[in-house]
C-alpha cells in the first residue's frame, strides 16, 4: 500500500482484498484489484498525485470497448510513435498492427 494512503484508504484496501479472496481470486489478483479500486477512488476525489489513470483496460475486452485513455496507455506500453496525435480508431488500428 502506498504511503500516501489514508487510514480509510488502507481499510478499504483490506476489505476489498479480503472480499476478492473470498470470491476465489488469488492473493496477487486480490491485491491488484484492491489497489486499483482505492487508487481510482482517490483520483476521482482529487487526492491522487496524478488525475490520470495508467490503466490499459481489461485485456479480455475488445479494443473498441476500451476508453481512448486506456488505448493511449496501451500504445505507450507498446512504444507506438505518434500516439498522442491519434484518435480512438487510429489507436485501435495501431495497436492491432503492432
Amino acid at each position: 500500500m502506498p504511503k500516501a494512503w489514508s487510514d480509510k484508504d488502507e481499510r478499504q484496501y483490506e476489505h476489498i482484498k479480503e472480499s476478492a479472496k473470498e470470491r476465489g481470486r488469488s492473493e496477487s489478483a486480490a491485491k491488484e484489484l484492491a489497489a486499483r479500486t482505492v487508487n481510482q477512488q482517490r483520483r476521482e476525489e482529487g487526492r491522487a498525485e496524478s488525475d490520470q489513470s495508467r490503466a490499459t483496460g481489461n485485456p479480455n475486452s475488445p479494443l473498441e470497448e476500451r476508453t481512448k485513455e486506456e488505448l493511449y496507455n496501451r500504445a505507450k506500453e507498446l512504444d507506438i510513435d505518434g500516439r498522442s496525435q491519434m484518435d480512438k480508431d487510429e489507436l485501435i488500428a495501431a495497436i492491432r498492427k503492432h
